[in-house]
């Protein structure tokens, strides 16, 4: 297969990630016999340093050609700690959703047997967790009309019939090939919007006989992820929800450097890590790589290389189980392992499988 993929790899721990993301890409190309094509492009701050824009139409273009984009963070505290800050980092991301049609992000939330006594919960409640979160990505708050002045400030939390039911589609897809249960997760005893995605996802769930399809209010929703994860299997939810709880879920595993996500839609598909830029380990050499490792398998995952994407997995799997781990998930007393060194071992492990 050819794979032309497009690299950004943004800002703080960013580009160190990227890097190990990337290695393991081009040794499970070689392995398998797959052409491999890479175009590196700006975003985020270092693009609005560079050009101005943290998504500039360089790198649109780019991603637009490309089969998938690897993506790793955005984000510089000169710009978070500056609200009255024009063009920010995080627009970057939200342009490369938007303009590329990304409407769909997928987020699973799994547990790693040898890193359950890691999770903030106990043991009993986080063994059994598996779920995907699928959050809309292009709609919502985040980029409905918005105002502000120094006495009030509204955003305008806009939804439409075709988005909301194209991403019911992608998360009954996923439901039907895994448990067969989808939770939509919404406010509509308070919202209307919520009320249209809960009165179309009624709609659409006798389409879908063989899922159990159920709904919960989003405040029920974060309390339930945390007393028993094991319960979902699928949720549904809008774009400002979803942010909450996926982030939320991510935890459970006990590190966000462990999980990977996918956006997709319309155009070019999206691999990247789930934690932000991390700008206080920039250089340092101790950003867990494995989400972006992670990501890389769903990438492959995405064109159905499973085999491909099964050795990646394996291959995290074993490093994890040989405790070569970056310092927030090393066993006491480990030896220590750093961004760079985990990435060699798991790339070596390829090679060797």
């Amino acid at each position: 297969m050819n794979l032309r993929i497009a690299v950004l790899a943004g800002d703080g721990i960013g580009p160190e990630i990227s890097v190990q993301g990337v290695k393991v890409v081009q040794a499970i190309c070689e392995k398998f016999g797959h052409e491999l094509q890479l175009e590196y492009a700006i975003c985020g701050a270092d693009a609005i340093d560079q050009v101005g824009d943290p998504f500039p139409e360089s790198t649109f273009q780019v991603c637009q050609k490309a089969d998938a984009v690897l993506f790793s963070a955005v984000g510089d505290p000169k710009y978070d700690n500056d609200p009255q800050a024009k063009v920010r980092p995080e627009q970057g991301l939200l342009a490369m959703r938007k303009k590329l049609g990304l409407f769909a992000n997928i987020r699973p939330v799994e547990t790693f047997k040898c890193l359950i006594h890691k999770s903030p919960l106990r043991a009993e409640i986080v063994e059994k967790a598996d779920f995907i979160c699928i959050r809309e990505l292009t709609g919502g708050m985040y980029f409905g009309e918005k105002y502000q002045d120094n006495d009030k400030a509204y955003d305008t939390n806009f939804y439409t019939r075709h988005e909301i039911e194209r991403i019911l589609k992608v998360a009954y897809d996923y439901a039907l090939k895994r448990r067969k249960h989808l939770t939509v997760v919404d406010k509509a005893n308070v919202l209307a919007s919520s009320r249209l995605w809960r009165q179309i996802a009624q709609e659409m769930a006798p389409l879908y006989p063989d899922v159990n399809t159920d709904f919960m209010y989003v405040d029920n929703a974060a309390m339930r992820m945390i007393q028993e994860p094991s319960f979902f299997d699928v949720i549904v939810t809008e774009n400002t929800f979803g942010d909450i709880l996926t982030d939320e879920g991510s935890v459970i595993s006990g590190s966000m450097g462990l999980l990977a996500s996918a956006s997709t839609g319309e155009g070019t598909p999206v691999f990247e890590p789930i934690h932000g830029s991390w700008p206080q380990a920039k250089g340092k050499n101790i950003a867990n790589p494995l989400a972006q490792i992670l990501s890389v398998a769903m990438l492959f995952e995405y064109f159905d290389l499973q085999e491909e994407a099964a050795l990646v997995r394996r291959a995290v799997n074993a490093s994890l189980d040989a405790c070569v781990r970056t310092p927030e998930i090393q066993v006491e007393g480990g030896a220590h392992y750093g961004t760079r060194e985990v990435g060699e071992w798991i790339v070596d492990y390829i090679k060797q499988a």
